[in-house]
């Protein structure tokens, strides 16, 4: 539906559609290797798949903390690998990893139900200056970069709270969060910048944000 929006709307490019579990590493290897048949492979990869479920560190259910772990790090780490990989194999060296991350990857705010989600984001910015590094020790011009909003008006919020739908709304009512659009123009900003030039980490967060 969204590919077929792009179109209709004139845009450039084309979007296609893949359907993928990211918490299961054979669907990932899967596409992947279906972007090297169909489009030769990628030079861009930016992780965008992250959520958090409501589970505290002293009460939280065993099975939430693995699902942020399984998409929100190991996903993160799969994908950038195969990326890298596919790069390597094509000699790309100008391509580009952006890990979406958060404001909760730099800190702990008080609030129990985002606690070890935090955890998984703070590892996030671990895993993106160890890659930089890696990729300096590969000698390579490859860029790897950390995007870390505030509130985006996403689903985010509507997962985190899956039983309370009107807290999850009232999260985006109370004041004007960051939008979908907000967060692509920060990417073609760190796409956009000189080879000489790599973006460590954008931190962004909405005017009226506090934390």
């Amino acid at each position: 539906k969204l590919a077929a929006e792009c179109q209709s709307a004139g845009y450039p490019g084309t979007l296609i559609p893949y359907k993928c579990d990211l918490s299961n590493e054979e669907e990932i290897l899967s596409m992947f290797s279906a972007i090297r048949t169909l489009h030769q492979g990628v030079d861009v990869c930016i992780n965008n798949a992250g959520l958090a479920r409501p589970e505290p560190l002293l009460s939280g259910k065993t099975e939430g903390w693995r699902t942020m772990i399984d998409v929100n790090v190991m996903a993160v780490s799969i994908c950038t690998r195969e990326a890298y990989q596919s790069m390597k194999e094509r000699n790309i060296d100008d391509g580009h990893i952006i890990n979406i991350n958060s404001m909760n990857g730099h800190s702990v705010v008080p609030q129990s139900v985002v606690h070890f989600y935090s955890a998984t984001k703070y590892a996030v910015t671990a895993l993106t200056e160890g890659l930089r590094q890696e990729l300096r020790e590969a000698r390579t011009h490859i860029r790897a970069t950390c995007i870390s909003p505030g509130l985006v008006e996403t689903g985010f919020a509507f997962k985190l709270h899956d039983n309370d739908p009107e807290r999850a709304a009232a999260t985006y009512e109370s004041i004007r969060c960051l939008k979908a659009e907000d967060m692509a123009n920060a990417v073609i900003y760190v796409l956009s910048a000189p080879p000489h030039v790599q973006i460590g980490d954008i931190q962004m967060r909405p005017t009226e944000q506090i934390s």
